[in-house]
């Protein structure tokens, strides 16, 4: 990549608005619904320890990518971070659906989506320690509870759960975006505090 483009997206990353930053990241909650209809479509109902590796891994694909592009992460990082979602959430959701029996009762989902967002948060703090530094160790923490809140307020809302999706539907899913929007202005400070290191690292 020539330094000429380089600098330009440097300079885009360290003047785009904090507002926009948020506003991205908030549109990415359309990941969850698409990935998992995804994963309802080709591995079916979250009903076995295979379905639930394989429908996480391809529901995860798909939200790290859209995670990717709402954090306006390139190459290698972005690619380590769809990477990180889809294996943290193939493992997560494996755990967690086996731990309560594949069960779709509220309370079986709250733990189901701790453990998830857990898992998926730890995968995704490997990425984010080089440009957050210790910020990243408390993501895991943080994305369980949001993941708690996603199942809870889908369950709340009326979804047929029953059906046993990989993820929270689009009311879930805003909530997580929501209590999450943390996360693009974290970045855009970075470990070093400014948000040109976030889009040198980006890109290489």
């Amino acid at each position: 990549m020539s330094t000429f483009t380089t600098a330009a997206e440097t300079h885009t990353s360290a003047t785009r608005s904090p507002a926009r930053s948020v506003v991205r990241w908030l549109l990415s909650f359309a990941g969850f619904p698409l990935g998992g209809l995804a994963a309802m479509m080709t591995i079916g109902p979250v009903d076995s320890v295979g379905a639930a590796i394989l429908g996480g891994l391809l529901t995860g694909l798909v939200l790290g990518a859209v995670q990717a592009w709402a954090l306006h992460l390139r190459r290698r990082t972005g690619l380590s971070w769809v990477l990180a979602t889809a294996t943290g959430l193939s493992v997560g959701l494996a755990v967690g659906a086996s731990i309560v029996g594949f069960g779709t009762a509220l309370p079986d989902l709250q733990l189901q989506g701790a453990i998830c967002g857990a898992t998926v948060g730890l995968a995704q703090a490997v990425v984010l320690w080089p440009r957050t530094g210790r910020w990243a160790l408390g993501w895991p923490i943080y994305l369980a509870a949001a993941w708690t809140a996603g199942w809870t307020v889908t369950t709340l809302i009326g979804v047929a759960v029953g059906e046993q999706f990989t993820v929270f539907g689009s009311a879930g899913a805003v909530t997580v975006a929501a209590l999450t929007s943390v996360l693009p202005l974290l970045l855009r400070t970075g470990r070093h505090g400014t948000a040109a290191h976030l889009s040198g690292m980006a890109i290489r």
